[in-house]
């Protein structure tokens, strides 16, 4: 069995009655994800297809502003040369890909923004419930002018179909809980942030007294249905997008808090 995996300040991992939950725990930054925060809930998808006590998992963001606002951007400053963006990339697509093939079912309990990385996030759930202010978008296309992860793309048009993925990225809109819920984003929409957590814990009891291996199997069916496209095969748009002047741009515009001037450079 790996290594316990425990709670840091930033990401809040518990288990109670068979029921896992991670917490992402920055609201005064929209509960936006270090690199450490990554790869520690890598760890904890990888310990849970270990430990066979626990039957589901529930992830949620602090407060009631964010479940997630993508990666913390103040991190991109380090990045110089293409392979600091391929690297990034690659992580990305690890760290989903092993949260999307946890044994168990995901829940996603979705309060406020639920952007960029966070949307990616959620599109790697079983099961995605929010509130009536529940907003979910990858709005890259107004803010830093980089792209999503190929993962990321595959299970977008996967969830909503081509045409939708194109609509919400190149109108960099954040969608509503009502459209979320007619489009798939949600499975469920509450009233409120105390209901989702009551909501999702309830559903999360329910998922954990079916048969595991029924679960178990569905869930990696459904997967491997999807064709997904591999880092490897959008290299060139992925360094396409983050060697241009305008990904620059975007990350000093959002960190110094004005309006980007993209040039298509």
């Amino acid at each position: 069995m790996n290594a316990p995996v425990t709670s840091t300040e930033d990401l809040i991992y518990s288990v109670e009655d068979g029921i896992a939950r991670i917490t992402f725990n920055r609201p005064q930054a929209r509960n936006a994800l270090t690199f450490a925060m990554y790869e520690q809930m890598a760890a904890i998808c990888e310990n849970i297809n270990q430990d066979h006590s626990i039957k589901v998992l529930i992830m949620t963001g602090a407060g009631d502003k964010a479940f997630a606002s993508g990666t913390d951007i103040s991190q991109f400053r380090a990045f110089k040369t293409a392979q600091d963006a391929l690297d990034y990339e690659a992580r990305i697509d690890r760290v989903l890909g092993t949260l999307e093939q946890c044994r168990v079912p995901v829940i996603a309990a979705i309060a406020g923004a639920c952007t960029g990385g966070g949307a990616g996030i959620a599109a790697c759930c079983d099961i995605r419930i929010g509130t009536e202010a529940t907003r979910i978008g990858f709005p890259i296309a107004r803010t830093l002018g980089n792209c999503l992860s190929m993962s990321n793309i595959s299970r977008l048009v996967s969830l909503i179909g081509p045409a939708r993925t194109k609509d919400l990225i190149f109108k960099a809109r954040l969608v509503e809980a009502p459209e979320a819920l007619a489009l798939g984003l949600l499975n469920e929409v509450v009233p409120d942030v105390e209901t989702l957590q009551r909501r999702a814990t309830e559903t999360a009891k329910l998922v954990a007294g079916h048969a595991p291996i029924t679960l178990e199997v569905t869930k990696e069916a459904v997967r491997r249905i999807r064709r997904t496209l591999s880092r490897e095969e959008g290299e060139d748009l992925i360094l396409r997008a983050y060697m241009s002047e305008d990904f620059r741009e975007g990350m000093d515009a959002f960190l110094n808090k004005r309006a980007p001037n993209f040039k298509g450079k």
